[in-house]
């Protein structure tokens, strides 16, 4: 009997061994599955297989910085002057977290007096100023692009999102413009009325005047056209498939001229100016009140009388803020695509 209760346990634990191990081994099979599927590449080196460049085109959008903007601060824009550019850009990827961007950019920046806040203690003055400005940015930069999130795999396996910082340096073509008057300061009829006008050509400030060394701008020479800049800023970048990442970022360039709205002495005394559409493009109070401002004092032109502490030479007399420089702003989606995909992918599958 003995026996043959052995012989009928024996069945009955083979099955549970069984069972057991069953069990055992498809939680090892799916353990090993979720190790799979998180497979990263080996991660001993960085190899030229996981170096791969890139090509790119971004979407911008242009802010402004600077003596005409809504408030007399560092970080004071007028959003409503938001301005579209777009950009073509080569990138190569070289390390783990590391991606370096050459870039052409095209935009266009805005400012007017008009949007000074009037709650702001000084605002009824910038307002009163009424200088406008847009101005073309012609830009190419080198930025170096620093991932929070190492990657350390080829690119078909690169990881879906990471943030990022990035800092470079930037060279930069512009020239400030404004809609000229339908009149001079004399009253006059203006025959440039409503065309943009370049402001740089006419020394609204007294770059090409002759000023006596009591004037508060002598000394003054004109701005150069070319620039340099500081591009920095953060961002994220989001990958959609195998070859094409989406990039989102918002940076500031920090240049090192005060004149990308050409504002940034002193009124200069307006009969020293050279014609009358650089008198009438430097000072333009007189535009908000018909000629005829309140409490008018003479000017140095002959029947025109301005605005109290416009349009004539006082040290205080400020036209703009000398001691700043000018900034612009610049938020981008950028689309790339890796190139030579195909290659890699067919020699390191």
């Amino acid at each position: 009997m003995r026996k043959l209760g052995l012989w009928m346990a024996l069945p009955i634990l083979i099955f549970c061994s069984s069972t057991v191990y069953g069990q055992l081994n498809r939680k090892a099979i799916k353990k090993n599955n979720r190790h799979i599927a998180n497979f990263r590449g080996k991660k001993q080196g960085f190899g030229k297989d996981k170096i791969y460049s890139m090509i790119g085109f971004s979407l911008n959008a242009l802010n402004y910085y600077g003596d005409l903007s809504p408030l007399p601060q560092r970080v004071s824009t007028d959003i409503s002057f938001t301005r579209p550019g777009f950009g073509f850009s080569f990138l190569h990827r070289f390390g783990p977290r590391y991606t370096l961007q050459g870039q052409f950019m095209w935009g266009t920046l805005r400012g007017s007096d008009e949007s000074a806040h009037a709650n702001d203690e000084n605002g009824k003055y910038r307002h009163q100023r009424n200088l406008s400005f847009r101005n073309q940015i012609k830009e190419l930069s080198v930025v170096a692009y620093f991932d929070l999130f190492e990657n350390m795999s080829t690119y078909i396996s690169r990881v879906k999102w990471t943030p990022y910082i990035y800092v470079g340096v930037a060279g930069f073509l512009h020239n400030p413009q404004a809609k000229a008057p339908t009149t001079f300061l004399d009253g006059t009829p203006n025959p440039s009325a409503g065309k943009w006008i370049n402001l740089h050509d006419l020394g609204t400030e007294g770059q090409y005047s002759t000023l006596a060394s009591t004037d508060v701008n002598y000394g003054i020479k004109p701005y150069s056209l070319a620039q340099v800049a500081i591009p920095f800023g953060i961002g994220a970048r989001l990958r959609l498939n195998e070859v094409i990442d989406v990039w989102g970022d918002i940076g500031f360039r920090y240049t090192f001229t005060d004149y990308l709205d050409d504002v940034s002495a002193n009124y200069v005394d307006l009969a020293k100016l050279k014609t009358p559409l650089a008198q009438a493009m430097s000072y333009r109070s007189n535009e908000l009140f018909n000629g005829n401002p309140p409490n008018g004092v003479p000017s140095s032109l002959p029947g025109v009388n301005v605005l109290p502490g416009y349009g004539s030479e006082y040290k205080d007399n400020i036209r703009g803020d000398k001691g700043s420089r000018d900034i612009y702003m610049v938020t981008s989606v950028r689309i790339t695509y890796i190139l030579g995909a195909t290659f890699h992918k067919a020699k390191f599958r």
